[in-house]
């Protein structure tokens, strides 16, 4: 899966102008937050971070980047975005930084809303996107292109298994 080096800061929480030191840091720090022990969604986080930090091994700092500040709380809001669903029963697939959603959606329709995701009439899928991303293509790509673009990960959900009194 690719990354770029703007959602690899946010997921990081670091800004542009963020040195090797940092960026180890902010590594340590998001594995202790994100560790599958504290949470649901902990395993696609943690493969969220590795790539964040692998695109961020050879990173410059670029202290005059003009492309404009990752947004500082890229982790958390995908964090949230993937808890939200992840015991729902539905098919989630990570695809650069957005999430998309599909199987039989309709009833869980009002949590995924709440949660930040925008129905994509086109694909026939939900999505979540990090917040201060803007969309200039208005859904022209298929959803092949966009995993040959940004990579696929399908989440795994555990499925526990309900004792009977």
């Amino acid at each position: 899966m690719n990354i770029t080096h703007k959602d690899a800061l946010g997921i990081l929480e670091l800004n542009a102008s963020a040195s090797a030191d940092d960026i180890k840091t902010a590594y340590r720090v998001a594995c202790s937050k994100y560790h599958p022990d504290r949470n649901p969604a902990g395993l696609e986080m943690m493969k969220l971070v590795n790539l964040a930090y692998e695109a961020l091994r050879d990173y410059v700092a670029q202290p005059d980047i003009n492309d404009g500040e990752s947004s500082l709380n890229l982790g958390d809001e995908l964090n949230a975005a993937l808890n939200a669903v992840i015991g729902l029963g539905l098919t989630i697939e990570i695809c650069g930084s957005w999430i998309w959603i599909s199987g039989d959606t309709r009833p869980h329709k009002e949590i995924l809303k709440e949660a930040g995701y925008k129905w994509a009439p086109i694909k026939k899928m939900w999505h979540f996107r990090p917040s201060d991303y803007k969309s200039f293509s208005r859904g022209k790509y298929s959803m092949d292109e966009i995993r040959e673009r940004h990579g696929s990960v399908n989440v795994k959900q555990k499925h526990h298994a309900r004792l009977s009194a």
